[in-house]
């Protein structure tokens, strides 16, 4: 890339090609930078910059093809949103959110609206907030049942939202909840077996829902999966390494890949698979470069695209796997 960042984001484009925005770089720095990654080519250009600074945001690529990037923190928390035109590669305001945020969600619905939820902006937030893309306005909704930070959001196939875990004040969280986008309501779900944070969630092909590793006050290589149809929760096979700030990525083959993290003691360079056939996990080959905070995007021919992190330094190398 052409700038080392951490705590960025990256989004797959229709036509192919990777945007990544923001992030942190060398002395604490926020980038307003956005570059392009062409598959085809290799190569990454520098496209428009964003408005703000920022790390910690998400980027959710809305139906229209354009790209929302919403929060995180840029020496203070923001609340500020803005699109990007990938046809122009510029960006313009967009409505501001209701509440401040960072280590926040964001998931597209059904119906095109962005779900925003929880974060952390001096509290750890239960608020959650819908943005309508043909109006560029946010309004709230009812807060979740738990103020969380660090969590992840799942669109589920009935096109429900599944939160998981998280950090508040007193610790990691082993709580989720639903929201009914057909209602605007929330409802406590099965408890996962292990508070966590900073860990994983994917989508599996059969509809269930697979959490991998965070942090609960030490690594977790724990691995749990959530089924749609019960609410409840079971183990699955415990990964190789335990590790949080890790990556998830579903494969064209149904395989889930976890790539780097962090285990509290070094930065990981180690990859494996979770076959959800078996419930089991196998190593595979190794990333050049030991990551967390980094990106993972699935590209149009089935190959995984990382960028750049921290490992002692920021980084701006990428790897295809």
């Amino acid at each position: 890339m052409n700038y080392v960042r951490e705590y960025h984001t990256a989004s797959v484009l229709a036509n192919g090609s990777v945007l990544v925005t923001g992030g942190e770089t060398t002395g604490n720095g926020l980038l307003n930078s956005a570059e392009l990654y062409n598959p085809f080519t290799g190569t990454w250009t520098t496209t428009g910059n964003m408005n703000y600074g920022r790390e910690q945001h998400i980027a959710s690529i809305l139906a229209n093809g354009s790209v929302l990037v919403t929060g995180g923190y840029n020496g203070s928390h923001l609340n500020s949103a803005e699109l990007y035109n990938p046809f122009t590669g510029t960006w313009t305001t967009t409505g501001n959110m209701n509440y401040t945020r960072q280590c926040h969600t964001a998931s597209v619905l059904a119906n095109g609206s962005v779900l925003v939820t929880g974060g952390y902006n001096g509290s750890h937030l239960n608020s959650a907030e819908l943005y309508n893309p043909f109006t560029g306005t946010w309004t709230t909704i009812r807060n979740m049942n738990y103020g969380r930070a660090c969590h992840t959001a799942s669109v589920l196939a009935n096109g429900s939202v599944l939160v998981t875990g998280g950090d508040y004040d007193s610790g990691s969280l082993n709580s989720a909840e639903l929201y009914n986008p057909f209602t605007g309501t929330w409802t406590t779900t099965g408890n996962m077996s292990y508070v966590r944070s900073d860990h994983t969630a994917s989508i599996l092909a059969n509809g269930s829902v697979l959490v991998t590793g965070g942090y609960n006050g030490a690594s977790l290589n724990s691995a749990e999966l959530y089924n749609p149809f019960t609410g409840t929760w079971t183990t699955t096979g415990n990964m190789s390494y335990t590790r949080y700030f890790h990556t998830a990525s579903v494969l064209a083959n149904g395989s889930v890949l976890v790539t780097g993290g962090f285990n509290y003691s070094y930065y990981l360079n180690s990859a494996e698979l979770y076959n959800p056939l078996t419930g089991t996990w196998t190593t595979t080959g190794n990333m050049n470069y030991g990551r967390e905070h980094h990106t993972a995007s699935i590209l149009a021919n089935g190959s995984v695209l990382v960028t750049g992190g921290y490992n002692g330094v920021y980084l701006n190398s990428a790897e295809l796997y």
